[in-house]
């Protein structure tokens, strides 16, 4: 279905697990409010693997952290709608989010060291979530949490479930922050850079970890990353963002093997091994704005490929629809040349 008013649609109850529609999230900075998340729309399915990728500072974060109303309220501003499961999140009170938090909808943060409980033992904060969501038994709980560590690979789950989270290396660290995001079997995990700062061979321990949970699980994720490499592996749909803006999404295959936005062609294009016949790396100029310096209108991306005449983009850029499901944002994919080129 194409776009209309630079929206990207969303799809029938039938098809969705989550929609998200018109998503604006602004963080106030002095007195102002600035958006973070700027009409973002998109549709993951059950037992779909849904990448969203970028840059730093592009807005993934804030994205996934709005999706279970994680901002500090007095900072925040969020705007549009959440489905979940026909439930519109962003109309729930504190009381009916803690009803979806941990129990239908799991979060992997980006930094287990910090999003673990420093005072608390390993066992403790998993079996806190199935305190509050199930009418488990302490027995019961306890048997549970053991089950999730040796499902997340750990080899001594009782040894883990006694020590605290200083105690462990970040691989491990990280596989309780799965085991507490899976312990009440949810629908949909949100995984929040779940491979930052892991060496190579733990990467891919940690994403095996999470496909085999899918798959037993029948959940839908949502991968926040700007590793490529990680999205080529997982993902099957892909929106790659940039300043707060979805700039284009499609499958795995669509962003891989036909990317259309300058953007997405630019990051590709900057992956080692990636450049040209000549093994150049191709580098993109600047940086991405900061919140206060968000362009209103225009091409956000523009800046950046300044060799490109302003006709090219669109004065307030709409989704062009590629076909199947491909969805690309201003006219500027039409005539993208890398400089030099």
């Amino acid at each position: 279905m194409p776009a209309q008013n630079g929206v990207l649609p969303v799809e029938s109850p039938e098809t969705g697990l989550l929609q998200i529609s018109g998503l604006t999230t602004s963080f106030r900075v002095g007195k102002s409010y600035y958006p973070a998340v700027d009409g973002v729309s998109l549709t993951v399915a059950e037992n779909e693997v849904f990448a969203i990728v970028g840059e730093s500072g592009c807005g993934k974060s804030a994205l996934a952290l709005s999706i279970l109303n994680l901002h500090i309220p007095t900072y925040t501003k969020i705007t549009g709608r959440i489905i979940f499961d026909g439930k519109n999140l962003l109309a729930m009170d504190e009381d009916g989010l803690n009803g979806v938090r941990g129990k239908e909808i799991g979060m992997i943060f980006q930094d287990p060291l910090t999003a673990l409980n420093p005072l608390m033992k390993i066992g403790a904060q998993i079996e806190e979530s199935l305190t509050f969501h199930t009418q488990f038994s302490k027995k019961e709980r306890k048997e549970r949490v053991m089950e999730l560590l040796k499902g997340v690979g750990i080899v001594s789950p009782a040894l883990t479930y006694s020590q605290l989270p200083h105690e462990l290396s970040g691989g491990m660290r990280q596989r309780a922050m799965i085991a507490i995001a899976l312990s009440c079997k949810p629908r949909l995990v949100i995984a929040d850079e779940p491979t930052t700062a892991l060496d190579v061979t733990i990467q891919a321990q940690i994403l095996d970890l999470l496909k085999d949970l899918q798959a037993e699980m029948n959940a839908g994720i949502i991968l926040i990353t700007h590793d490529l490499g990680v999205v080529a592996e997982m993902a099957d749909k892909v929106a790659v963002m940039y300043a707060g803006q979805i700039v284009e999404t499609g499958t795995a295959h669509d962003i891989f093997h036909e990317p259309s936005h300058p953007y997405t062609r630019s990051l590709l294009a900057s992956v080692p091994g990636a450049g040209d016949e000549e093994g150049d790396l191709k580098v993109i100029e600047g940086i991405v704005p900061s919140l206060a310096n968000i362009p209103r209108s225009g091409c956000r991306f523009s800046h950046r490929i300044p060799w490109l005449p302003d006709d090219i983009h669109e004065a307030e850029p709409t989704y062009h629809d590629l076909g199947h499901g491909h969805e690309v944002l201003c006219t500027c994919h039409k005539n993208f040349r890398f400089r030099g080129l």
